[in-house]
């Protein structure tokens, strides 16, 4: 794969001991990573990867997706309608205000 012109990174809560605790967790953020990882490839989008990560410190705000290199950083990403949204705007560049975190 040569080097990706997106990278989704999923918050999954990941501890530095490897154990998965956390709002981001509890919410299904690791479930959701098979739907993205599945849109990503229906919608053609070889450019983009997708990638869980450790805690990234938004807990109130989980579970959390983050856009680089746009630094676009998502809240409240809690089902399948939130994740189009945000697929969505991505592929028109866009930014999906609704979940889009200041």
């Amino acid at each position: 794969m040569n080097k990706p012109e997106k990278h989704i990174l999923v918050c999954a809560s990941f501890r530095p001991s490897g154990e998965a605790k956390g709002k981001c967790h509890r919410k299904g953020s690791g479930d959701f990573l098979a739907y993205i990882e599945n849109e990503v490839i229906d919608r053609g989008l070889e450019e983009v990867l997708v990638t869980s990560t450790c805690c990234l410190k938004q807990c109130d705000d989980g579970p959390i997706m983050v856009i680089y290199p746009d630094n676009i950083w998502y809240g409240h990403v809690e089902n399948e309608e939130a994740i189009d949204a945000i697929l969505d705007a991505m592929e028109d560049g866009e930014i999906a205000e609704d979940y889009v975190l200041e």
